[in-house]
Protein backbone atom coordinates (compact mmCIF):
# COMPACT_ATOMS: atom_id res chain seq x y z
CA UNK A 1 0.00 0.00 0.00
CA UNK A 2 1.14 3.58 -0.95
CA UNK A 3 0.86 6.54 1.52
CA UNK A 4 1.07 9.74 0.54
CA UNK A 5 2.03 12.13 3.49
CA UNK A 6 1.51 15.57 1.40
CA UNK A 7 -0.75 17.44 3.21
CA UNK A 8 0.45 16.30 7.07
CA UNK A 9 2.56 18.68 9.49
CA UNK A 10 4.92 16.70 11.45
CA UNK A 11 6.93 18.25 14.01
CA UNK A 12 10.21 16.26 14.39
CA UNK A 13 12.50 16.65 17.89
CA UNK A 14 15.86 15.19 17.26
CA UNK A 15 18.93 16.49 19.32
CA UNK A 16 21.14 14.63 16.80
CA UNK A 17 21.96 16.45 13.41
CA UNK A 18 22.16 13.04 11.55
CA UNK A 19 19.22 11.22 13.19
CA UNK A 20 17.28 14.86 12.04
CA UNK A 21 18.63 14.12 8.76
CA UNK A 22 17.55 10.32 8.33
CA UNK A 23 13.78 11.11 9.83
CA UNK A 24 13.41 13.66 7.56
CA UNK A 25 14.37 11.77 4.24
CA UNK A 26 12.30 9.39 5.45
CA UNK A 27 9.26 11.80 5.60
CA UNK A 28 10.16 13.49 2.41
CA UNK A 29 10.49 10.27 0.74
CA UNK A 30 7.21 9.45 1.79
CA UNK A 31 5.69 12.57 0.17
CA UNK A 32 6.05 14.94 3.51
CA UNK A 33 6.08 18.50 2.68
CA UNK A 34 5.52 20.39 6.35
CA UNK A 35 8.24 19.04 8.71
CA UNK A 36 8.94 21.13 11.35
CA UNK A 37 12.51 19.75 12.23
CA UNK A 38 13.25 20.91 16.56
CA UNK A 39 17.02 20.04 17.69
CA UNK A 40 15.84 21.43 21.13
CA UNK A 41 12.53 20.98 23.85
CA UNK A 42 12.85 24.70 24.14
CA UNK A 43 12.13 25.25 20.09
CA UNK A 44 9.45 22.45 19.71
CA UNK A 45 7.57 23.69 22.26
CA UNK A 46 7.58 27.32 20.13
CA UNK A 47 6.24 25.82 17.31
CA UNK A 48 3.72 23.44 19.58
CA UNK A 49 2.40 26.97 20.72
CA UNK A 50 2.27 28.60 17.25
CA UNK A 51 1.74 26.06 14.41
CA UNK A 52 -0.98 23.35 14.05
CA UNK A 53 0.32 20.33 13.69
CA UNK A 54 -0.93 16.28 12.76
CA UNK A 55 2.05 14.35 13.83
CA UNK A 56 4.92 14.12 16.15
CA UNK A 57 7.84 12.29 16.19
CA UNK A 58 10.09 12.58 19.40
CA UNK A 59 13.20 11.49 20.28
CA UNK A 60 13.54 10.04 24.11
CA UNK A 61 16.52 12.53 24.00
CA UNK A 62 19.66 10.40 25.54
CA UNK A 63 20.03 9.18 28.82
CA UNK A 64 18.50 12.84 30.44
CA UNK A 65 15.33 11.63 28.76
CA UNK A 66 13.92 15.17 27.90
CA UNK A 67 11.94 13.77 25.62
CA UNK A 68 9.34 11.82 27.65
CA UNK A 69 9.54 14.98 29.95
CA UNK A 70 8.24 16.97 26.68
CA UNK A 71 5.41 15.08 25.62
CA UNK A 72 3.96 14.90 28.90
CA UNK A 73 4.29 18.59 29.14
CA UNK A 74 2.35 18.74 25.33
CA UNK A 75 -0.30 16.26 26.43
CA UNK A 76 -0.98 18.37 29.54
CA UNK A 77 -0.58 21.92 27.95
CA UNK A 78 -4.12 22.09 26.85
CA UNK A 79 -2.92 23.65 23.81
CA UNK A 80 -5.89 22.60 21.54
CA UNK A 81 -6.02 21.02 18.82
CA UNK A 82 -2.26 19.84 19.34
CA UNK A 83 -2.17 18.39 22.76
CA UNK A 84 -4.56 15.91 20.66
CA UNK A 85 -2.26 14.70 18.21
CA UNK A 86 -0.59 11.46 17.77
CA UNK A 87 3.14 10.63 19.64
CA UNK A 88 5.63 8.63 17.83
CA UNK A 89 8.26 8.33 20.75
CA UNK A 90 11.46 7.16 18.81
CA UNK A 91 14.38 5.63 21.15
CA UNK A 92 18.12 3.93 21.73
CA UNK A 93 16.83 2.13 24.25
CA UNK A 94 13.23 0.13 24.21
CA UNK A 95 13.63 -1.84 27.58
CA UNK A 96 10.47 -2.74 29.49
CA UNK A 97 10.91 0.19 31.37
CA UNK A 98 11.29 2.88 28.88
CA UNK A 99 8.25 1.31 26.95
CA UNK A 100 6.67 1.70 30.37
CA UNK A 101 8.02 5.53 30.73
CA UNK A 102 6.89 6.34 26.90
CA UNK A 103 3.53 4.68 27.48
CA UNK A 104 2.54 7.00 30.41
CA UNK A 105 3.94 9.91 29.09
CA UNK A 106 1.14 10.05 26.66
CA UNK A 107 3.07 8.52 23.90
CA UNK A 108 1.08 6.46 21.48
CA UNK A 109 3.54 4.51 20.17
CA UNK A 110 6.98 3.70 21.26
CA UNK A 111 9.62 2.37 17.82
CA UNK A 112 13.53 1.39 18.61
CA UNK A 113 16.45 3.30 16.67
CA UNK A 114 17.28 2.56 14.09
CA UNK A 115 14.24 3.41 12.41
CA UNK A 116 13.85 1.86 8.99
CA UNK A 117 11.34 3.45 6.28
CA UNK A 118 9.00 0.89 6.32
CA UNK A 119 8.44 0.47 9.70
CA UNK A 120 8.29 3.75 9.85
CA UNK A 121 5.41 4.00 7.63
CA UNK A 122 3.71 0.96 9.00
CA UNK A 123 3.33 2.73 12.74
CA UNK A 124 2.54 6.07 10.96
CA UNK A 125 -0.66 4.34 9.46
CA UNK A 126 -1.36 2.26 12.40
CA UNK A 127 -1.56 5.17 14.57
CA UNK A 128 -3.49 7.39 12.06
CA UNK A 129 -6.00 4.09 11.61
CA UNK A 130 -6.58 2.79 15.14
CA UNK A 131 -7.70 6.35 16.38
CA UNK A 132 -7.00 4.96 20.12
CA UNK A 133 -9.55 6.92 22.55
CA UNK A 134 -8.07 9.83 24.38
CA UNK A 135 -8.09 9.55 28.46
CA UNK A 136 -7.54 12.72 30.80
CA UNK A 137 -7.64 12.96 34.50
CA UNK A 138 -5.94 13.90 37.01
CA UNK A 139 -2.68 11.75 37.17
CA UNK A 140 -2.45 10.98 32.87
CA UNK A 141 -3.70 12.85 29.65
CA UNK A 142 -2.85 11.27 26.66
CA UNK A 143 -4.35 8.03 24.24
CA UNK A 144 -5.98 4.84 26.04
CA UNK A 145 -3.27 3.09 27.20
CA UNK A 146 -5.22 -0.37 26.98
CA UNK A 147 -4.27 -2.28 23.40
CA UNK A 148 -7.54 -4.70 23.23
CA UNK A 149 -7.34 -7.88 20.82
CA UNK A 150 -10.15 -9.69 19.63
CA UNK A 151 -7.82 -12.66 19.61
CA UNK A 152 -7.73 -15.39 16.95
CA UNK A 153 -10.42 -15.79 14.47
CA UNK A 154 -12.55 -18.41 14.67
CA UNK A 155 -11.31 -21.90 13.72
CA UNK A 156 -7.61 -21.07 13.98
CA UNK A 157 -5.98 -22.95 16.88
CA UNK A 158 -2.95 -20.82 18.74
CA UNK A 159 1.06 -21.48 18.46
CA UNK A 160 0.88 -20.26 22.48
CA UNK A 161 -1.10 -22.50 25.50
CA UNK A 162 -2.60 -18.84 26.30
CA UNK A 163 -3.99 -18.36 22.79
Amino acid sequence: MRYNFERISVLLLEESSLGMAILVQLLKSCGALNIHQCMSVAEAEKVVATTSLDLMIVDSLGTSGAGYDFVKWFRNSGIKPNCYIPVLLIAARTSSSAINKARDCGANLVMAKPVGPTALVERIAWISREGQLFVESESYVGPDRRFRTGGLPMGIVGRRHDD
